[in-house]
């Protein structure tokens, strides 16, 4: 009991030491602190500032190193981020794709058919051209190329020879009935289409026109590139990206959906960008929908992120190799405006420019115009045709046709 004591005083002491020695140091502190505030004639705050300010001094330039390598290791990663996106999104999107050419192919049993689709004096063949608006070419064996610049035309006159070869009774009106049924199971066949390519993208409830005119894209060709093919593609890709980059997908997959769809009207004045977007706004599209489309070729400045997404997927598919061949949009307009001189005129009917646009066929109403009013005329389109066809290489040939038919019926 008695070391206990001992040693509670001693620490007792200790305590009291130590105790006097804390005192002594922040009086030495105190002492210190005003002597160097005297000395340099600043507070302990205003001290701490300034330290502290040359400590930033000194770090300023490793963080700003810091700060430079961060930058340069995020734009690395976002490049490898970007690329993988688009790969990732061109391989959702791809299609099995052949290019399509402004010739078809039906193969002939004999040449004793040759013949029979040829008539007496030629009149099978020229009604068949005639009601189809295609050049027909029976110069090589076992087969009868189509060539035309417009391609529903083309697949009409193919499925029309291909029945009549079928059927096998080859005469002018069986040839012109044929003709009118191909044309209407074609028409039907383009809106099944235009259904198809809505449902296979996911977009339903647009307009019946829309999804019509949509259907036609299955014998519309850019560059070669097949329509249908090249914008079932475009939306795939468009989609993918869309989803990756956090944009509005329901815009974005309309705006690729419709983005050509004003090459389809060829009765307006205008190129498919104008015609596309005044086709949109008369079906009262969402306003982002319709500056996609106005966008596209950079027509205009991007007016948003989902425009920009749509631009780029229309490159790619458009752009990628194998997709387009040799540019004949050029071409294509020359023959359609040659056509657009021909029906500016009164009496004209019909047009059909043919053998890639060296002849100029057109069709006379031979209850508005007479046999000289015709040779008048077929002088006013050659005239008009040298003054606004400049460039157009060869020749051009301008054949009238004026023929009266009677009928009567027997009860």
């Amino acid at each position: 009991m008695e070391e206990i004591l001992k040693r509670e005083d001693l620490l007792e002491r200790r305590r009291q030491e130590l105790n006097e020695w804390e005192k002594k140091l922040k009086e030495k502190e105190e002492e210190l602190l005003k002597k160097l505030q005297d000395v340099t004639k600043i507070s302990p705050d205003e001290a701490k500032k300034e330290i502290l300010a040359r400590w930033e001094q000194k770090l300023q330039k490793e963080i700003a190193d810091e700060i430079k390598y961060s930058l340069e290791k995020a734009r690395e990663e976002s490049k490898k981020k970007i690329r993988e996106i688009l790969v990732e999104a061109m391989q959702h999107a791809a299609t099995d794709y052949i290019a399509e050419y402004t010739v078809s192919v039906v193969k002939v049993p004999d040449e004793e058919m040759k013949g029979r689709i040829i008539g007496k004096e030629g009149r099978n063949i020229r009604t068949f051209e005639k009601a189809t608006g295609v050049d027909v070419d029976l110069d090589e064996e076992g087969i009868i190329r189509l060539s035309s610049f417009d391609s529903v035309r083309r697949e009409i006159a193919k499925v029309a020879l291909e029945q009549l070869i079928k059927d096998g009774r080859i005469q002018p009106v069986r040839i012109e009935e044929v003709v009118s049924q191909v044309k209407k199971d074609i028409e039907k066949k383009m809106s099944e289409e235009g259904e198809y390519l809505c449902h296979k993208v996911g977009v339903y409830n647009l307009p019946k026109e829309l999804i019509a005119l949509l259907g036609r894209f299955k014998y519309r060709f850019s560059y070669g590139q097949n329509m249908i093919a090249h914008t079932l593609e475009e939306t795939k890709l468009g989609t993918k990206l869309a989803y990756e980059l956090g944009a509005d997908v329901s815009v974005v997959k309309l705006g690729c959906l419709l983005h050509d769809i004003g090459k389809i009207i060829t009765d307006e004045e205008g190129n498919h960008v104008e015609l596309g977007v005044s086709l949109l706004k008369k079906h009262s599209l969402p306003k982002e929908v319709v500056d996609c489309v106005a966008s596209h070729h950079e027509d205009i400045p991007f007016p948003s992120l989902e425009a920009v997404i749509v631009y780029i997927a229309d490159s790619i598919s458009g752009a990628r190799p194998g997709a387009r061949y040799e540019d004949y949009e050029g071409y294509v307009k020359r023959l359609g405006d040659l056509e657009k001189i021909a029906k500016s005129f009164p009496g004209v009917t019909d047009v059909y420019a043919l053998q890639a646009g060296r002849e100029l066929r057109v069709i006379i109403d031979s209850n508005k115009l007479d046999d000289s009013q015709t040779i008048i005329t077929a002088q006013k389109i050659k005239e008009q045709v040298a003054q606004n066809v400049t460039n157009f290489p060869g020749n051009i040939k301008v054949t009238l046709i004026r023929e009266v038919r009677v009928s009567e019926t027997v009860r």
